[in-house]
């Protein structure tokens, strides 16, 4: 027997949806702002984890042009049906709700197809044994919003030819709890005779909660289940050390095991820094209905799964395996030597529609361009990161400051969003710690620096520290950059950057190394 250790995907991982496709399962989540867009993961064992690529590796795939970090893509769900796979969202700043489809999960994946006459947010796709496809999202109450949340879910018949909803939207749901906010997030299933809607309701935050209903007819009426919400944790105190719990996805595994992904967070003292990460729970029937977690009723440490143990760098079949290691294990500690890669791994974020020449590998390092765009505009800003997974971690960047003009910077940067960041950077040949709240800076320490340079962040709880070349330049608190306090729906990154502030340059930085060790 296997134990899966949640969260199964630590960090910056939302609204996760789950796919079961004979002994494979795949695990899409949202990304917002940051580009390529939704992660997508692999496991045969629900234990091991490999990073398999993004969903959306085109510029064409993914506008994201002036979006706040907290806008862009929301909520995906990944299916598969007859031999191709689908994964449909919402990009809720340029466009509306897309579906893109691929033969072979690992890409490439095509254009979107635009769902011009489906609104709202959140979809979610659904064959019927006849194979009909059908769509099922959230919009306003058409009746018209009462008050903020007052959303329904509805479900319509849609034409994977003219990619199109067929017929009417069915409005089914409003929610469990009279008078709910946002349900939302919703997934359709077909068991024991029942069609089931698995959303959630109460908001992403602490009131988030995982309710179903079903009918015999697809659509509807629907009956709540008498005992929602079958899973949430808000009702078990503000110092409780998970969080938010709801967005559920369900899956089946060949030995008839069923399990849920949910996402929720790991709050330090109410501040949560890493953002909403994935956590996975065994679920049952009892009555024909799913029971979360039997004789628990909430998340647990650990999951037993009853499946064969892989492990996927010992799997020469595997895409780790296959593509020489080059993305790193979610949750690990790693060092890149940028020397010697040819390419980023998988695991990397940028920031919307970043030009072509941003960064290139010579042998000799990565070279980011000092973009015009400040770390703190919603522009694109020349910038390459990975998510923090973990608490306590410090992240480390080895460059050459040689190369900066005039008051053109590069450096380490711990991000929540434009507005809220830790910078430990070099510029005027001067290094700096600089914690930006509300988007004004606050110098925290500084020193000569030049040349060949080294600058780190150390995170140990809610408190950062930042050194230049070994000297350590100050203390500041990681609580600034907690959903709390900056708000939003992303986690913190840790990455490069490289900045002109405001003017167009042809510089480049040479960076050789990036850490990240917890």
């Amino acid at each position: 027997m296997l134990n899966a250790v949640n969260p199964i995907m630590p960090g910056f991982y939302p609204d996760p949806s789950i796919l079961a496709v004979g002994g494979d399962y795949y695990l899409c989540n949202s990304t917002f702002a940051y580009f390529p867009g939704l992660s997508l993961m692999h496991s045969r064992d629900l234990v091991h984890w490999e990073q398999i690529g993004n969903v959306l590796t085109r510029h064409s795939q993914l506008p994201l042009d002036g979006v706040g970090h907290s806008e862009g893509l929301f909520a995906p769900t990944i299916r598969f049906h007859d031999g191709i796979y689908y994964v449909i969202c919402t990009n809720i700043s340029r466009g509306g709700n897309f579906i893109v489809t691929a033969e072979n999960p690992e890409g490439p994946w095509s254009e979107p197809h635009w769902l011009e006459d489906a609104d709202g947010i959140d979809p979610s796709l659904f064959w019927d044994d006849d194979g009909k496809c059908y769509y099922i999202g959230t919009h306003p109450n058409p009746d018209g919003v009462k008050y903020n949340g007052d959303w329904f879910i509805y479900i319509s018949e849609l034409d994977l030819n003219e990619w199109k909803l067929v017929g009417e939207k069915h409005n089914v749901w409003n929610g469990a709890l009279k008078g709910c906010i946002w349900p939302e997030g919703p997934h359709l299933y077909k068991e024991n005779g029942y069609y089931y809607i698995m959303h959630a309701e109460g908001g992403t935050g602490p009131e988030h909660s995982v309710m179903v209903c079903r009918s015999r007819d697809i659509f509807g009426p629907y009956v709540g289940n008498p005992k929602n919400p079958i899973l949430t944790h808000r009702h078990l105190g503000a110092d409780y050390p998970i969080k938010y719990v709801g967005h559920g996805d369900l899956i089946e595994t060949p030995n008839g095991e069923w399990f849920i992904t949910v996402l929720a967070v790991r709050p330090l003292n109410l501040f949560t820094t890493m953002g909403r990460e994935t956590f996975l729970a065994k679920v049952i029937w009892e009555e024909d209905w799913p029971v979360i977690n039997p004789g628990a009723g909430m998340l647990t440490d650990k999951v037993e799964i009853d499946l064969p143990e892989w492990i996927p760098a010992e799997d020469p079949d595997s895409y780790t395996s296959r593509t020489g290691g080059k993305t790193c294990v979610p949750g690990s500690s790693r060092t890149y030597d940028f020397a010697s890669m040819q390419e980023l791994g998988d695991e990397f974020l940028m920031l919307r529609n970043y030009p072509d020449d941003m960064y290139k590998f010579d042998g000799e390092g990565l070279k980011l361009k000092a973009s015009r765009e400040d770390i703190k505009a919603e522009g694109s800003p020349s910038f390459i990161a990975v998510r923090q997974q973990h608490h306590s971690f410090k992240s480390e960047a080895a460059f050459d400051s040689s190369s900066l003009r005039d008051d053109e910077c590069a450096g380490l940067v711990l991000i929540q969003n434009n507005l809220y960041n830790l910078r430990a950077e070099v510029s005027c040949g001067e290094g700096r710690m600089v914690l930006c709240k509300d988007g004004k800076d606050e110098i925290i320490g500084k020193i000569p620096a030049s040349g060949e340079v080294a600058v780190a962040i150390e995170v140990d709880g809610l408190s950062a520290k930042a050194y230049v070349n070994g000297s350590c330049l100050g203390e500041a608190a990681v609580s600034d950059l907690s959903t709390e306090v900056a708000g939003g729906f992303v986690g913190c990154c840790i990455g490069i950057y490289a900045s002109a502030c405001g003017k167009d340059s042809s510089t480049y930085v040479n960076f050789k190394k990036l850490s990240y060790i917890y």
